[in-house]
């Protein structure tokens, strides 16, 4: 969430940044409710005082023996409390108001995000790999979703029988090659430094509220009769671990990483990526969460992005990185790389990893903070960043397409193999 004082102070600097967003936000709407909270709040004080001014009085008539004055003086307190009571509804009324809007309103943009309108306008950064040449060694890729069936390792149909559409089945060397990604992934981050976490694969509203999945997205969350939802990424509990405490400077950052299973409706993404295992409704993902302060958010983001390329770097995988620009970067981001695998089914590079910076934005929204005596009095809000590290479905993707063979079969990448027991080629299995 904005600072309240922020957007007052520079209301036409944050309507031109919403406009680069393509993101709904009225200034003269923001202006007015402004108006109206700092006008009940001020009402409210002045009662306060007066009520406080006139209460102390009523200890002073009364030691002077003064009755009568002291009895008109607690009528007066009364008919203040009357007033009062009214007074703090409204501005409970107008604190709502304002908070509603500004829940609505995404993270401003750093400087150094590109300006543009959507994922057409996103400058690439850098490249690693160069994709295979199938025709040069005289076979035609085949896709995963041809892939996978053939060798019994995929089951789109018992995965639809099991639940319905976008769901699927591992079997065999498909489970373990699941198996197998995940915790490559967990050793390589916990070897860069992060803490591994494991949690809970369902939260409430006031956790999903502080990573700006609530209340904008809850069309695209799961959720059950009791309250709570299914995680769309372990960002949301990573990063919830420390709300509403304050840290000390001297454990910043912090590097989190945790798997989770992950839960999306994919409610806006009707008729995109519908085959395969890109875009289904549950997948499993390792994320990377920090914590840090504004001087260091930055320079943490850029080691991130690194730590995300060295999942792909190991696993020899081509990909590419670019920078998302105004008109495609996510609500609570500042700043935002995704990391793109080459995938031959669609003869492109397709996102495995997103990584972003959300300065204070999420840190407001659920109350974190930390304290630097050193270098300022009181607690400022952390900084705090997201990265998929990766997403495994995505990997298992881009490893049986870019590692098949021309019999059908898929090579193990040499990294891998160690968490596949030694197996080297993945051939038919029964069913």
């Amino acid at each position: 969430m904005l600072d309240v004082k922020y957007v007052r102070d520079h209301l036409d600097e944050v309507a031109e940044a919403m406009k680069n967003r393509h993101a709904h936000f009225d200034p003269e709407q923001f202006a007015s409710l402004d108006v109206r909270r700092r006008e009940v709040i001020a009402e409210e004080e002045a009662l306060q005082a007066e009520r406080n001014r006139i209460s102390k009085q009523i200890g002073a008539l009364m030691g002077q023996g003064k009755k009568d004055e002291a009895e008109a003086a607690k009528e007066q307190v009364r008919q203040i409390n009357e007033k009062l009571e009214t007074a703090s509804a409204a501005r409970t009324e107008a604190d709502d108001a304002l908070q509603t809007l500004l829940m609505s309103v995404p993270n401003l943009c750093d400087a150094s995000t590109p300006i543009g309108e959507d994922e057409d306008d996103n400058p690439e950064v850098r490249r690693w790999g160069t994709p295979r040449d199938f025709a040069a060694e005289g076979f035609e890729a085949q896709a995963h979703w041809d892939l996978g069936p053939a060798l019994n390792i995929i089951d789109f149909e018992r995965g639809v029988k099991l639940a319905e559409s976008r769901f699927y089945v591992l079997g065999g060397a498909g489970a373990r090659l699941e198996r197998a990604l995940i915790s490559f992934m967990l050793d390589q981050h916990t070897a860069r430094g992060y803490k591994e976490w494991w949690v809970p694969a369902m939260a409430n509203a006031a956790t999903l509220t502080g990573t700006g999945q609530l209340p904008k997205f809850e069309e695209d969350l799961f959720h059950t009769t009791e309250g709570l939802y299914l995680i769309p990424t372990a960002e949301v509990q990573l990063t919830n671990l420390h709300a509403g405490e304050v840290l000390d400077a001297d454990q910043l950052p912090l590097h989190y990483c945790a798997f989770t299973p992950c839960f999306r409706e994919e409610a806006g993404s009707a008729g995109r990526d519908t085959r395969g295992i890109i875009r289904v409704h549950q997948f499993s993902k390792v994320e990377m969460v920090k914590f840090a302060t504004p001087e260091t958010g930055f320079a943490e983001l850029e080691s991130m992005v690194e730590d995300a390329e060295n999942i792909l770097q190991k696993l020899e995988l081509p990909y590419r990185v670019i920078s998302l620009c105004t008109g495609d970067i996510g609500f609570s981001s500042a700043k935002t790389y995704d990391v793109e695998v080459w995938l031959p089914s669609y003869n492109a590079y397709k996102e495995i990893s997103s990584c972003s910076c959300c300065t204070d934005f999420q840190a407001r929204r659920a109350n974190i903070k930390y304290r630097d005596p050193a270098n300022f009095k009181g607690t400022r809000f952390a900084y705090t960043l997201n990265g998929s590290g990766l997403a495994v479905g995505r990997t298992m993707a881009a490893v049986i397409e870019n590692y098949q063979n021309p019999d059908g079969t898929i090579t193990v990448p040499e990294a891998l193999v160690p968490y596949m027991g030694g197996k080297t080629v993945i051939g038919p299995e029964e069913v």
